[in-house]
This record gives structure tokens, C-alpha cells and sequence, in this order.
């Protein structure tokens, strides 16, 4: 079930108690020199698509949100932005009416790095006004890690960015939008010793040229079991939080 095309009365006869709300989060933000800054939202929307597919008669699915948290990529261009205060109102907003209509269950499904922590900080703050409520949210690669860490071949297996991931995932969504002769590795030059502690620092001092990874392992069969690999383990976890009892 799309949100965006059905009508009001349509909406109103949802069951409230049996649908799971997926809003999709991402961003507009440079990814290299290589993938078009519109990579996260075409990504997570693919993901988010594929799950309701899979449940549509449980999956009531927003249109994705496309503005992120990207002031960290800020110096490299090509990026929109909001800050971190006003991303974590906006999401809060974007389910607040959706919570008083009645629906109990709601996942932020995100598709970009720096909207985790306004994210987490957003179902807090909901959890305060909505405690029947089942907030729950993650990117969609930390809930398929081990099968996106299985479809890698480079040095790298987690999610980065404009990574041998997203190249790989582009090149099978959106192949004519990856520019393959700017392809080029941008290994992260975080020093061992620090790897384990959270260090924050824009990309203009994390890398070269806007990556983290090894895009130059990326293929479109790849990018394939990738998709497949992430819209299975959305759509396991989604089934588990529609079978949670509301409070």
C-alpha cells in the first residue's frame, strides 16, 4: 500500500492494528566523483519498495524523504542539507499525525549514515507522547550485514560510501547515473589505533575525494544480491515487528 497514491477514505480504512508505516529516509548529498548525489534516496526507496511488495496488505509505505543530515559532506559540494536539530523535528513531524490517526506501528527505514543519530533521538522523543506505540528504525544495511558482507569481494564488507555497496547497487538500479571512468578507491586513513572510538570529522578531512571504500570491485550482479539480500532482511524484521503485540 502507497500512501501517496491512495485517497483519504482509503487511507481511513487501513487496519491500524495489522499495518506497519515504513517512512523511507535519505539524502541528496555528493558520492564522489562517481555516483549521482541522489544515490541514498534511490537506494533506500528500492529497498523500501521491495518490502511492500512483499507485504503489501501489512506495509503502508510513505513517500521517501529525501532531505538528510548531510553537513558533514558539505565540503565537498553537490549536497542539501538540513541540521541536525531541525532533522530530528522533521521526522518526528513527518509520523506525529500518522501516530494520532491511530497507526501503532512505524519504522524509519534510512538510507543514509548521518541520519542515524537525530533518527534514534526522534523515537525517543515520540516515545514519550506515543508509549502504545511500536517506534522502531534502522538503515537498511545494518540489518543485513552479514548477507551484504557476504555479496563483497574488496577489502572492505560494511557499508561506506560510494562504496563497492552503493556503486554496486547503483550500477544494477540506475547504470546509466554511475560515471564509471571517475571510479576510482578511496580507502579510509583512519589510523588503527583510533578505529574503535567515534571521531567526528567532515569528509573533507576523512577523505580524498568524498568516498570510503572500494568502488572499483562494484558490479551490476552484484548490486542485484545486494538489493535482494537487504529487501529480504527488511522484510524479516518487518514481519517480526507486525507480529509484536501493541501496548
Amino acid at each position: 500500500m502507497k500512501f501517496a497514491e491512495m485517497t483519504a477514505p482509503a487511507i481511513r480504512r487501513i487496519s491500524k492494528k495489522t499495518t506497519l508505516v515504513v517512512a523511507p529516509i535519505a539524502a541528496i548529498e555528493q558520492h564522489s566523483r562517481h555516483l549521482p548525489v541522489i544515490t541514498d534516496t534511490v537506494l533506500v526507496t528500492a529497498v523500501a519498495e521491495g518490502l511492500e511488495r512483499n507485504l503489501p496488505g501489512h506495509v503502508l509505505l510513505l513517500p521517501t524523504q529525501w532531505l538528510g543530515a548531510s553537513e558533514h559532506h558539505l565540503p565537498f559540494g553537490g549536497t542539501l542539507t538540513a541540521t541536525l536539530s531541525t532533522y530530528e523535528l522533521m521526522l518526528m513531524e513527518i509520523l506525529r499525525p500518522l501516530l494520532h490517526d491511530g497507526f501503532g506501528r512505524v519504522m524509519l527505514l534510512n538510507g543514509h549514515g548521518g541520519n542515524i543519530d537525530p533518527l534514534q533521538v526522534a523515537l525517543r522523543r515520540l516515545d514519550r507522547e506515543f508509549p502504545s506505540s511500536i517506534l522502531t528504525g534502522s538503515a537498511y544495511w545494518d540489518l543485513a550485514a552479514a548477507e551484504l558482507a557476504a555479496c563483497c569481494t574488496g577489502p572492505r564488507t560494511s557499508m561506506g560510501h560510494a562504496c563497492e555497496l552503493e556503486t554496486s547497487m547503483m550500477m544494477a538500479l540506475r547504470p546509466e547515473l554511475v560515471c564509471l571512468e571517475e571510479i576510482e578507491d578511496d580507502p579510509d586513513m583512519t589510523p588503527a589505533a583510533v578505529k574503535s572510538i567515534f571521531w567526528t570529522r567532515d569528509f573533507g578531512r576523512r577523505t580524498d575525494h568524498g568516498a570510503v571504500g572500494y568502488p572499483s570491485f562494484a558490479t551490476a550482479q552484484k548490486g542485484q544480491k545486494m538489493l535482494e539480500a537487504a529487501i529480504g532482511a527488511v522484510t524479516r524484521v518487518s514481519r517480526g515487528i507486525l507480529e509484536l503485540p501493541l501496548g
